[in-house]
């Protein structure tokens, strides 16, 4: 594994995406930095993080396995391998709310940014960028956020969650390329936050729904059964889960 630390940085996917677009990148690149001064998240927002004591960091994989209509499985695989890191540390209660931020219980802790490269159809690799709340215990004003040690107390070694979270990522990346993708999606469901419970979701306009997330769908839409048992798949620009 070849780690590269940064003090800052304006985005370690940015960063690691020019150093593939020159070539120079093997699998398993890791690009660190204390601190992001423009940390990018879903949808264009913000991954806000106080430096020197979160991790903010991107891991470049080489993917050869998955077609461009596929690429939501590396996105599963990707949550399921955080959550298996974050369990070697007893961190309670895990879950992904959809598509891929990771809770403890009602709080957010990780936000995932998966930026994918293709040659035609076929992925070729990946940059995936990963902002994971560690020491931080003030948040200000931003509602539902916690980290490691605001839940349990215990101050980490930054690298050795990161080397933990990226272990976990590499195993599970396994069942990307042994093409079990059946079980992969069946496993990333289980642990979908909410799943099975009543639920309430806003769409843009400011309409609420409710509903059950039932799963998702191959393409990564969040099927949800609503109240008169029809099944309606969206995407991430189409809902949002309320907590």
């Amino acid at each position: 594994m070849n780690i590269i630390k940064l003090n800052a940085i304006d985005s370690t996917n940015s960063y690691l995406k020019k150093m593939a677009a020159s070539g120079g990148v093997s699998d398993n690149t890791v690009v660190v930095s204390d601190e992001q001064t423009s940390g990018r998240g879903q949808m264009g927002t913000v991954w806000r993080s106080e430096p020197g004591k979160n991790l903010t960091f991107s891991l470049f994989k080489e993917i050869r396995r998955l077609q461009r209509e596929e690429q939501f499985y590396l996105s599963m695989a990707v949550s399921l391998g955080i959550l298996k890191g974050l369990e070697t540390f007893d961190i309670p209660s895990l879950r992904i709310k959809w598509p891929n931020d990771i809770l403890s219980g009602n709080a957010k802790i990780c936000g995932i940014l998966i930026e994918n490269i293709f040659k035609e159809n076929q992925m070729r690799s990946s940059v995936i960028g990963i902002g994971l709340n560690v020491n931080q215990l003030d948040f200000e004003d931003l509602l539902n956020a916690s980290s490691m040690k605001r839940i349990t107390g215990i101050h980490y070694n930054r690298d050795e969650v990161m080397q933990r979270i990226i272990k976990g990522i590499n195993e599970m990346e396994q069942l990307v390329e042994n093409r079990e993708l059946g079980l992969l999606k069946s496993e990333y469901e289980s642990m979908l936050f909410r799943r099975e419970k009543p639920s309430t979701f806003k769409k843009p306009d400011g309409a609420l729904i409710m509903g059950f997330i039932e799963g998702v769908d191959t393409g990564g839409k969040l099927v949800i059964r609503l109240e008169d048992e029809v099944r309606q798949r969206f995407d991430l620009k189409e809902i949002t889960l309320l907590y």
